[in-house]
């Protein structure tokens, strides 16, 4: 196992970290170039081991505890897209890479999205996936209840409504794996108030004060936006319109997955990030984007022939 290296770094007073799983390729040189992933505050450096195993043979995978995540030092008031910007810069300064790959999801897809527009140059390739494009009021009804049980000392409340809020509870649209999914989410935020961290309150007030930015296109950085079918935090089609503003993209969705895509279908998402970030683009792919799901067709998403079917386990 390729030993982990983990960096301290600081910006604008506020102290951080991020980890380095160097490319083990057994002597082979490295697919593509090192991929950042990035998510929200309860998925610091340590919460991607499937990107770690899909990614690792392929490429450096880099990981990071942002301000305002895991370990790393609270976000300041008021809105943090710059200083987090500002801390995505100096990884990849610290890097020595002169491009990187992006994969960033959920919180992660506003600050990916941000940073590719702020250094398009230095994206070789973007992939985002759950994105929080539209916060609709019954969704923030929702949380506002569960910050409500938090002022009150009800922990286990506010573990339960903060996790029910991100997830498909409609009985007539199945989630493989969503009552796993649901019990780590509730474990998850539990495991965060309990260990003292400020950041998972103040990640909800973020997601309902400070919301990102979304607006403005991209061009010129190849991508990939995702989303699960039955998302509730924002709709597959909202999703797919957001993607439309990136020039060239491909969008698509996984089945029976919600807005916890990633745990339900980790192992398809892996597969899926890895295909996109390794696979060479075809000149057709500069095109307007081509809405696709899976499961998958007898050509992949990136329009060449398939090499191997990625399996879609039954519920």
């Amino acid at each position: 196992m390729t030993q982990e290296i983990i960096r301290s770094l600081s910006v604008r007073g506020l102290r951080y970290s991020y980890r380095v799983l160097p490319h083990d390729g057994r002597g082979e040189p490295a697919a593509t170039e090192p991929v950042l992933v990035l998510g929200g505050a309860l998925q610091g450096m340590y919460g991607w081991p499937q990107m770690d195993e899909h990614l690792g043979p392929l490429t450096d995978v880099v990981t990071a505890d942002l301000p305002g995540m895991g370990t790393a030092d609270p976000l300041p008031p008021g809105p943090a897209a710059a200083v987090l910007r500002d801390a995505v810069t100096a990884i990849v300064d610290d890097l020595g890479a002169p491009r990187i790959n992006l994969f960033g999801f959920s919180y992660g897809a506003a600050i990916a999205f941000g940073w590719a527009r702020h250094a398009p140059a230095r994206v070789a390739r973007l992939v985002l996936g759950g994105v929080p494009v539209h916060i609709g009021e019954a969704q923030r009804a929702y949380w506002r209840r569960a910050a409500a049980r938090l002022a009150e000392g009800d922990q286990e409340g506010f573990a339960a409504l903060a996790a029910d809020g991100l997830m498909c509870l409609d009985p007539d649209r199945p989630v493989h794996r969503g009552e796993l999914a649901r019990r780590y989410v509730r474990r998850s935020f539990l495991h965060a108030l309990r260990g003292d961290s400020p950041h998972t309150v103040d990640s909800l007030h973020r997601a309902l004060e400070d919301r990102p930015e979304f607006t403005g296109g991209l061009s010129g950085v190849p991508a990939l936006v995702f989303a699960g079918e039955h998302d509730t935090v924002t709709s597959p089609g909202r999703q797919r319109e957001f993607a439309a503003t990136i020039e060239g993209s491909r969008f698509l969705t996984l089945p029976e997955s919600d807005h916890w895509v990633v745990l339900e279908r980790s192992d398809e998402v892996a597969a899926l990030v890895a295909g996109f970030l390794t696979r060479p683009l075809l000149p057709h792919q500069a095109a307007e984007p081509e809405p696709q799901a899976l499961p998958y067709p007898d050509t992949d998403v990136w329009g060449g022939p398939r090499r191997t079917r990625p399996t879609v386990t039954p519920p």
